[in-house]
Formats: structure tokens, C-alpha cells, sequence
């Protein structure tokens, strides 16, 4: 017999671990109030640092691959953290991961950018983009979650 459907709220948790199912089921609406308070932090950062370094179409687009590399490499770190700390505050993940940081990365800015450096004629710049975006998003989130959980453990010694 099939599993019944459950909704996700953070892809980090795995409903078929009691202590994860915990975490959404006893408070719902908490849970998507902090999601929701921790988006529009993440969001308006996102969209301040965007205005404060903007690019013409056919420029590399600085502000949204720094934005996007800087908060993979957050993630990783708070992944790390949370996992030293057998998963922190209940709270926690979904406020800084999935509301803040997920609200601050943006990968609809990314395809627009490149579409217009592709539009704009820059397709060499599209490229570019579009590549060194997910081998830095990759590479950030690795080295955040490696040096932190490194920190962490010599730390606790």
C-alpha cells in the first residue's frame, strides 16, 4: 500500500523520522510564520544589495552570483552548526534556511540575467554566468559545511 502524500514544508526534514514529523505537525502554522518572516529578511537584503550593485546586460551580474554563492556557503554553515547541535532550536532550520537564506538565493534572478546577457548579445557572458554560478554554489556550500563542522569539532576538544 502507497505511502498517503505529506506535505513538505522544508526539504531538509524527513517526515518518516518521528523527531522530524515533530517538528511540523505540533505547530503548522508557526512553522510557515517563520518561513514567511524569514523569507521577506532574506528578501529584502536580496533585493537591497541588487539595487546597490546593479549591471547593465550584457555586465556580469556581481550582485546576484555574490548573493547566491555567499548564501550557499551560509547554508552550509548553518547545516553544519545545526548538525553539531543534534539540529538546534526546532525553529531554527526553517527560519535561517529554508526563510532567510532561501529568500536571499534567488535562482529566478539567475535565469533572467542570463537571458538577457543571451538577448542582449553577450552570449559568452551567459555562459560564464550560468557556469561559474553552480560550480560556485556547489563549491560554497561544501567549504561552508566542511570548515564550520571542522571548527566545531576541534572546538569541542
Amino acid at each position: 500500500m502507497p505511502e498517503p502524500f505529506e506535505p513538505r514544508t522544508d526539504p531538509d526534514v524527513d517526515l518518516r523520522v518521528p523527531a522530524d514529523r515533530r517538528e511540523l505537525t505540533a505547530r503548522p502554522a508557526t512553522i510557515l510564520a517563520v518561513i514567511a518572516a524569514g523569507g521577506v529578511l532574506g528578501a529584502l537584503a536580496r533585493a537591497g544589495l541588487q539595487h546597490a550593485v546593479p549591471h547593465p546586460p550584457t555586465g556580469f551580474p556581481w550582485a546576484t552570483f555574490t548573493i547566491n554563492t555567499s548564501g550557499c556557503l551560509l547554508i552550509g554553515v548553518l547545516m553544519a552548526v545545526l548538525g553539531h547541535l543534534d539540529g538546534g532550536h526546532p525553529l531554527a532550520r526553517p527560519f535561517l534556511g529554508v526563510g532567510v537564506l532561501g529568500g536571499f538565493t534567488t535562482f529566478s534572478t539567475y535565469a533572467v540575467d542570463v537571458q538577457q546577457a543571451i538577448v542582449a548579445g553577450a552570449p559568452g557572458i551567459a555562459l560564464a554566468y550560468l557556469a561559474a554560478t553552480v560550480l560556485g554554489a556547489l563549491v560554497a556550500v561544501g567549504l561552508g559545511d566542511a570548515v564550520t563542522a571542522g571548527l566545531l569539532r576541534r572546538a569541542a576538544r
